[in-house]
């Protein structure tokens, strides 16, 4: 079984610590480890690492080879520009459906914390071996929610499919993108719903075949750049056809036109979190709310509910009567905001381009 991880976003809402010349999933967000590091390590010893593929930017290759030096250099692709998850997922996919077409691939993301490693790993190689059994099919894995997010999307499953390889599949019946919080409040409240976490698992001649189907240009294009992988006009190439692919996001390419007899959906509390922004890392890292979560040099007093991770080893933050605040300190910003307020976070860092703080981004 192949893994691949994706590893090219940007994640402005993680800001100041992440910027594009090292984006989140490459800092040290939790303990001392990049959230790649922990993807990575969780997969072990059931993958190998030659069987672990990572998509980044072609301007993360060498952070990524630095953090996870196990892992071939073959491995690690490299995409000329950002085009969304559409164009990533569809080379990745061509470029294995050459090499390993009916072996069972599991897409796996960088920026997320799972807390049950044993659990996670169980559901990904019971749902490698019904895939491996039935070639043309997709199995989507699920968070049981926590709480309504409208943050988050959801799936709607239709009942039990079958129990097989220690794991229950269930029948998909729909995918649901973000929903105001009324329809979250719906959701939360059904058994037939689960969070979607992007998390799948296929084999890579089938997704490729999806894209073939449903999204032609882009496999056209792919097509294109793959003709040329074993030439010494492969980078080249690969930028110029990478340059005309449409930014297009992989549900939308693939998902939400996918049928429903080829999907099912795995649906179990493995303690997912996306740690994206700030809120949601203070949410999966704390045991309780009025928790305070610290990273550095820290020291609370009377406060609760807050994040503060201070990244200056020579000063010390302190923080007195704090109630529901953010404070990320690195060498040349320090942010303070309202927890409820980070959502503004994004917003604000795009207003940056072509400004005097756009070094900053």
């Amino acid at each position: 079984m192949k893994a691949v991880i994706f590893a090219g976003g940007v994640g402005t809402r993680l800001w100041p610590l992440s910027r594009k010349k090292s984006p989140k999933q490459f800092e040290k967000i939790i303990g001392e480890k990049s959230t790649l590091q922990l993807a990575v390590e969780r997969l072990y010893p059931e993958f190998k690492p030659e069987d672990i593929y990572i998509a980044t930017g072609k301007q993360y290759v060498d952070i990524v080879s630095n953090q996870l030096s196990g892992i071939p250099k073959e491995n690690i692709i490299g995409e000329p520009e950002k085009k969304d998850v559409g164009p990533a997922v569809a080379f990745m996919m061509g470029y294995l459906s050459k090499k390993f077409p009916h072996e069972p691939v599991v897409i796996l993301w960088s920026d997320h914390l799972v807390r049950h490693k044993d659990l996670f790993k169980k559901i990904i190689l019971g749902s490698g071996a019904l895939v491996k059994k039935e070639q043309n099919k997709l199995i989507f894995i699920g968070q049981k929610p926590r709480f309504p997010s409208d943050n988050l999307g959801w799936i709607e499953t239709k009942g039990i499919y079958k129990k097989e390889f220690g794991v229950t599949f269930h029948k998909f019946q729909e995918l649901k993108y973000k929903p105001n919080k009324e329809l979250a409040e719906k959701y939360f409240k059904d058994e037939k719903f689960c969070w979607n976490l992007g998390y799948f698992v296929s084999t890579p001649k089938f997704i490729y075949s999806m894209f073939e189907r449903f999204t032609p240009h882009i496999y056209r294009l792919i097509e294109k750049i793959l003709s040329y992988s074993t030439t010494k006009d492969f980078e080249k190439m690969f930028s110029t056809y990478y340059h005309e692919m449409p930014e297009i996001n992989f549900d939308n390419a693939i998902l939400e036109q996918l049928d429903r007899e080829f999907a099912y959906v795995v649906v179990s509390d493995i303690g997912w979190s996306d740690v994206g922004a700030w809120e949601a890392l203070k949410e999966a890292l704390e045991e309780k709310r009025e928790d305070n979560i610290t990273k550095g040099n820290v020291l609370m007093e009377d406060s609760s509910d807050n994040l503060v991770y201070n990244y200056d080893e020579k000063k010390m933050i302190v923080g007195v009567d704090l109630d529901e605040i953010l404070v990320v300190n690195t060498k040349d910003v320090l942010l303070i905001a309202k927890k409820t307020s980070v959502s503004k976070i994004k917003k604000m860092v795009e207003g940056f381009k072509g400004t005097e703080h756009e070094k900053l981004t």
